[in-house]
């Protein structure tokens, strides 16, 4: 065992996808996401304003060039967003914050929201029995309840474009919701003249990767709080450099187990066998000419090891090495990158650095599961990714206290807003430290300006 030792300074410094109370007729065709607060008149306030928690601004896109790797203009209700469903949302005051303003920003809590706070995310198996059993808990309860805040749209933008039809929005339940959204991000575009375009991600092969994921647990984290009442609910992380094979996270007590078949059926011993997933079957969506609606499509599968090149997990070498690179992005910001610390974490380089069409570290565990996991699309429906990506945005974190802003990201879309995620953020806002945020990793101490790194080697 032995101690890294990184000195810091700490920063100063969400919500997302289609809140119900913004998809009625009225807020779509105002272009306004500004939900009314009660008032005494009757008259409403938008975002709370007369209780001074935030007022409904008109949204300024980055409309900064492009990658010429897109070559279209107005034919996805991602582009600009989120202007295709509104131009007005909520900015929050102080530390308020929601699509409406009525919850705290993370990191706070107390009715006004001044209270300071910090989850532990803990290694998963370090959780004690009754912890285990919460998170296990959260994930089944959140898989089985309809959302009452969210809703997924049904309509694909071309039928917007072609025929004028007004976007429909469906209910699922808010582990779906979750899931949809990683499907949506990265889904292909349906381009009017009848073709697909298929190499378009919102989240995925360049620099956003990291914040947008980021962003994208702190909102699961909430939501799975919401199912366990506990305010200081965090997920945990699996830690899975140099094991030998899935281990106990593949087991009834943990993830649930996958029997030696070919099927990758998960045990009948596990909740999770009942499971069924969401967005799963892009190339018929293209073919149909349609999008992922929220119907359930078949269980979830897992045959973790039996890919020939992805028979083992990443190493502590890798981990390691990745961690040598101190810039964070490269030209040309995109998987062909070389020596950037975000695609070789992503994987699409070797952890060295070395751009290359094998799989390496965040993508590799992907491919490894054989199953659900290993599509961009349908992946968030296996719920080892929340752990697998909790412990990637770990050694993101590491990375950031070990090199900090002078090597802060660069490139087009860096003031962007981050699709679809309301309230907006760009990935800017997620540049920061752990602590910015109210959570921090068991193996991170900090202790006042630095931060102390345990390994155990």
């Amino acid at each position: 065992m032995f101690l890294l030792l990184f000195c810091s300074f700490l920063l100063g410094t969400c919500y997302g996808q289609f809140p119900r109370a913004c998809t009625d007729d009225l807020s779509l065709s105002t272009g306004r996401c500004c939900p009314l607060w009660p008032t005494a008149d009757g008259t409403g306030s938008p975002c709370g304003e007369a209780q001074g928690r935030g007022t409904c601004r008109q949204i300024q896109p980055d409309d900064s060039p492009h990658s010429p790797s897109y070559p279209y203009v107005g034919v996805d209700d991602r582009e600009r967003w989120p202007t295709v469903y509104w131009n007005w949302t909520c900015e929050c005051r102080d530390n308020f914050y929601g699509f409406d303003c009525s919850e705290c920003k993370y990191g706070y809590a107390g009715p006004n929201c001044t209270e300071r706070k910090v989850l532990i995310r803990r290694n998963i198996f370090d959780l004690s029995w009754w912890e285990r059993r919460q998170f296990l808990r959260a994930l089944d309860e959140s898989k089985t309840t309809m959302s009452e805040r969210w809703v997924i749209p049904v309509t694909p933008y071309v039928d917007f474009l072609t025929n004028g039809t007004k976007p429909a929005f469906a209910n699922v339940t808010t582990y779906n919701v979750l899931a949809w959204m990683h499907y949506y991000v990265s889904r292909n575009v349906l381009l009017p003249d009848g073709g697909v375009f298929e190499s378009v991600d919102f989240a995925h092969e360049g620099p956003v990767f990291l914040p947008w994921h980021r962003l994208f647990l702190l909102l699961w984290e909430r939501e799975l709080a919401r199912f366990v009442d506990d305010e200081n609910f965090a997920i945990p992380y699996w830690d899975w450099r140099g094991l030998d094979g899935c281990g106990d996270v593949c087991t009834d007590d943990f993830l649930g187990a996958t029997p030696q078949n070919i099927s990758g059926l998960l045990s009948n011993e596990t909740v999770f066998s009942d499971w069924q997933v969401i967005c799963t079957r892009d190339d018929e969506y293209d073919a149909l000419r349609t999008v992922c609606d929220g119907s359930p499509e078949g269980p979830l599968l897992r045959n973790p090891g039996t890919v020939p090149d992805y028979s083992t997990l990443p190493t502590w070498q890798d981990v390691l090495d990745v961690l040598e690179l101190d810039q964070y992005e490269t030209p040309p910001y995109d998987r062909f990158a070389n020596f950037s610390f975000v695609n070789s974490l992503e994987g699409f380089a070797s952890p060295d650095g070395i751009a290359s069409v094998r799989s390496y570290l965040h993508n590799a565990v992907h491919r490894f599961m054989n199953g659900t996991l290993s599509s961009v699309g349908s992946s968030a429906n296996d719920p080892i990714f929340i752990i697998h990506h909790a412990y990637v945005d770990s050694i993101y974190e590491v990375w950031l206290r070990k090199f900090r802003q002078e090597n802060a990201p660069i490139g087009h879309n860096r003031g962007s807003y981050m699709v679809p995620f309301i309230p907006l953020h760009t990935p800017e806002d997620f540049f920061t430290l752990t602590t910015d945020f109210g959570y921090e990793y068991d193996y991170l101490i900090v202790i006042g300006k630095c931060t102390v790194h345990v390994r155990f080697l």
